[in-house]
């Protein structure tokens, strides 16, 4: 799963350009409606000055490998069992 921060980024520095200042990491950073990896911000930023366009940014979340998933499930059954058992004492 992904998650694309190129509009964000994009309104941010298009703001600061209109203001006629020039975009930096903490000027782009105070301007974002949303959280964003500053890996990312940096990126944008450095090909924004090549180029002048704020390319694709997107943050590809990495798979969990199996063992992370069984320990989520296993979590998870836990926590609805008692959450059953709970239920099963006040009838």
């Amino acid at each position: 799963m992904s998650k694309d921060f190129t509009s964000v980024l994009q309104q941010a520095i298009d703001t600061l350009v209109a203001e006629q200042k020039t975009p930096s990491v903490a000027l782009i950073k105070s301007r974002l409606s949303e959280p964003v990896p500053m890996p990312l911000i940096i990126s944008a930023l450095q090909r924004w000055k090549k180029s002048g366009t704020v390319p694709k940014v997107e943050l590809v979340e990495k798979e969990k490998d199996a063992q992370q998933r069984i320990a989520e499930l296993e979590a998870q059954v836990k926590a609805l069992t008692a959450r059953i058992e709970a239920l099963e004492q006040r009838q």
